[in-house]
């Protein structure tokens, strides 16, 4: 297969290739392999113990079962990577003796409990944690907060917060992915390394009232169907630590899936099938590729051809937002003055580790790719999941999002299209094609004709590490190359509903964007946001302009 082809075809051949992967890999497959369920899991979470029952909605989706994950050895036997999600249900707490931080308890006993949480117990191995609910539209006002011990210890960790404001980060309201049935209310995921006891107290937003006894008293009760979520991401040996090494990485020796060949064939334009990686190209391999992509001659790309009537600018396209054709902008297409084709702005392709190379685990996701149109703008993101990881450990923290962005939050993939580690390592996320329009769950509004980057990490208050940075530059230089944008222009995306715009409302952003600029959100942190100027400089600067 040609690496280069016309960015007009990439769709509809992308299909084609992820339809010939899917029915050819069976036949490959090992024995163990082929042994192990094909179809995809249903987007609920394994039950660790029926401690209680859940509400109506809960037991329908997510009954209560033993945990399905499999043993390590089983897992190796099988090709697959362990891991499994442990969700326990959270009951009312009763304050300790002389602690005035807890709301009072002095409430009727068919009232909402204000004050909901799990007793210090031993549990299953884990590394992340989150909070869910039942109802996705339902805001969690208050504070949750988890200690957990390391494995193999007696030692505790001190409180630390949950962040409870992420319904921002979700599917566009009115799409497939968020009528679904199956999403629900989450907190934003926290990392806490490899543990083996958990302690939760989840505590309703006081509302600045004081009671007769002088502690506040609650504002809104707790939504129902609180659990928390404990998601181990397995061990994958062949993607930790994510590779460095330049050139081309090769594919790993086991034969694929067919939700692992579909999700790697939609990316065989650029890497080999399986590839752990997608290799780098210098800015002159990179302006050949796109100057191929749009059926061109390298005498066109230098301004002595003429452009085709069908790439002229259309009465009702902006100036430099990306052309209907979905590959390059008309602004940039051609000059306007002469009509002559010019030299393409795109920075050079920086290498993307795969879904393969962190080990993704293909049978959680729905099978189905989702695309959009084009892709006019960057939403940039931190996970809010602490900064306490290695960039070895990138790998199994990518794997616990994904796995509690599907199984516990009830998305159809992990939501962005892309994450960036402290390293500056860039991760591909959403399947569906890195140099593809596909559409991910990560601006609630924003999701049509744009792209999520989410850095490893929280920056509220912590400074990004200059490497991310770096990455969210390289990256969008590249990327928004491919469709034609200019990282330091606007451009207009329309709202698809949320609390700052108003449904069908067109909106006028940079084209590098922070989450906050959609919705009404500390993401991407104060100190990360900051530095998006510097970003949008540098990615320009990075395409030629």
């Amino acid at each position: 297969m040609s690496r280069i082809r016309g960015m007009r075809g990439y769709l509809a051949s992308s299909i084609a290739v992820t339809c010939a992967a899917a029915l050819a890999f069976p036949l490959a497959l090992s024995t163990d392999a082929a042994a192990a369920p094909p179809a995809a899991e249903s987007p609920t979470t394994d039950r660790a113990t029926p401690d209680r029952p859940a509400s109506e909605r809960t037991a329908r989706a997510r009954p209560e079962t033993p945990s399905t994950s499999k043993t390590s050895a089983e897992s190796a036997a099988s090709g697959a990577i362990p891991g499994s999600t442990q969700s326990l249900p959270l009951a009312p707490l009763t304050p300790p003796s002389g602690d005035r931080t807890l709301p009072p308890t002095s409430a009727p006993a068919s009232a909402p409990a204000t004050t909901q949480g799990l007793p210090r117990r031993d549990v299953r191995h884990f590394s992340l944690v989150g909070v869910v609910w039942d109802n996705p539209d339902a805001e969690l006002q208050g504070r949750v907060q988890v200690r957990t011990r390391a494995s193999g210890t007696a030692k505790w960790s001190v409180w630390q917060d949950v962040d409870t404001h992420n319904h921002e980060h979700a599917a566009d309201p009115d799409t497939a992915e968020r009528t679904s049935g199956r999403v629900r209310g989450s907190t934003a995921p926290l990392w806490v390394g490899d543990s083996d006891g958990v302690e939760v107290r989840v505590q309703a937003e006081a509302d600045g009232r004081p009671s007769t006894d002088g502690r506040a008293v609650a504002g809104d009760p707790l939504p129902t169907g609180l659990h928390i979520e404990l998601i181990d991401p397995g061990v994958d040996r062949a993607a930790e630590p994510p590779p460095q090494a330049s050139g081309v990485d090769t594919p790993r020796g086991n034969a694929l899936s067919p939700e692992a060949a579909a999700s790697s064939a939609v990316n065989a334009d650029l890497a080999p099938l399986g590839a752990t990686a997608i290799p780098a190209l210098s800015q002159k391999q990179t302006e050949a590729d796109l100057v191929a992509t749009r059926g061109e001659t390298a005498e066109a790309a230098s301004g002595t051809a003429k452009p085709a009537a069908k790439d002229k600018p259309g009465p009702k396209e902006k100036p430099g937002t990306t052309g209907k054709t979905g590959t390059i902008g008309n602004a940039d297409a051609a000059d306007p003055a002469t009509g002559q084709r010019v030299k393409p702005y795109i920075g050079a392709r920086p290498r993307i580790v795969t879904r393969r190379g962190w080990g993704a685990d293909e049978t959680l996701r729905e099978r189905n790719f989702s695309y959009t149109k084009t892709v006019k703008a960057a939403f940039v993101h931190h996970t809010a999941s602490g900064n306490n990881y290695r960039c070895a450990q990138a790998p199994s923290v990518i794997r616990s999002i994904y796995r509690y962005h599907v199984k516990s939050s009830g998305w159809r993939d992990i939501g962005y299209n892309f994450l960036i580690d402290k390293c500056g390592n860039i991760y591909e996320g959403r399947a569906g094609g890195v140099a593809k329009p596909v559409m991910g769950a990560h601006t609630l509004g924003f999701n049509t004709n744009s792209m999520g980057i989410a850095v490893l990490g929280s920056f509220g208050s912590a400074n990004p590490p200059a490497a991310s940075v770096k990455a969210i530059s390289k990256l969008t230089a590249w990327k928004l190359g491919l469709f034609g944008a200019n990282p330091k222009g606007k451009t207009y995306l329309k709202s698809g509903g949320g609390n700052l715009y108003r449904k069908g409302k067109n909106v006028r952003l940079n084209v590098i964007s922070g989450h906050r600029d959609g919705f009404a959100t500390e993401c991407p942190g104060g100190r990360l946001y900051a530095k998006l100027g510097t970003a949008r400089a540098t990615s320009a600067r990075y395409q030629g302009r």
